[in-house]
């Protein structure tokens, strides 16, 4: 399970790193947390460029509605991880509502009452994971893609992996992510299989 991400690094960096345009809501850099609000990359439609956008982590679960459900009653759903879902699979065969999500390092946990740990890429400043995205009547969210544990990030001896991790793209599969039709897009959603994943045990 994906409990938390971190972008340590503020707007101007991250639209350098993905050749973004910084957009007008800077962002300073901190931890990123469902039912927060985080910067992504989207695609302009006018323009076709990558903008970042703040945006709310987290979509209105099923049968709920930011305008109809009482305030503190609403439930967030996060993380994608059913592709066929007829409750992602619109967003999903639209590349117009596939963002990235910036991150410097994210935590996973092994168990509720497991290990986390903590992941970043090495000689990356920053990396991304797969995304998507909507416009809601009073603000725009976005939910994480997530794949099974790529093999860092399973045990060498017996003991618990984590239930999943962020679907992570490297630099050619996130153009890939915001351009192609879904048949093609979906096969980048599988775990990371570099060697460069490094993994930090936080007790």
């Amino acid at each position: 399970m994906v409990l938390t991400c971190s972008l340590d690094l503020p707007s101007e960096a991250v639209a350098t790193i993905f050749r973004a345009d910084a957009g007008p809501d800077p962002w300073a850099g901190g931890d990123i947390q469902p039912a927060q609000f985080a910067p992504v990359i989207v695609r302009a439609g006018s323009t076709g460029r990558k903008v970042i956008r703040p945006m709310h982590w987290g979509y209105p679960a099923p049968g709920q509605s930011a305008e109809m459900t009482p305030p503190g009653a609403m439930r967030w759903v996060s993380h994608v991880r059913n592709l066929e879902s007829p409750f992602w699979i619109g967003n999903l065969r639209h590349a117009g509502l596939r963002c990235l999500i910036p991150l410097t390092s994210f935590v996973v946990s092994l168990g509720p009452k497991g290990r986390h740990l903590r992941c970043h890429i090495s000689g990356r400043t920053a990396f991304a994971a797969a995304g998507i995205w909507r416009d809601l009547t009073d603000m725009p969210v976005f939910a994480m893609l997530t794949t099974e544990p790529s093999h860092a990030l399973l045990p060498v001896e017996g003991g618990k992996a984590p239930s999943s991790m962020p679907a992570l793209l490297d630099e050619a599969a996130q153009e890939q992510w915001l351009r192609a039709d879904w048949k093609e897009a979906s096969a980048l959603i599988k775990p990371y299989g570099k060697a460069d994943l490094i993994v930090e045990s936080l007790g």
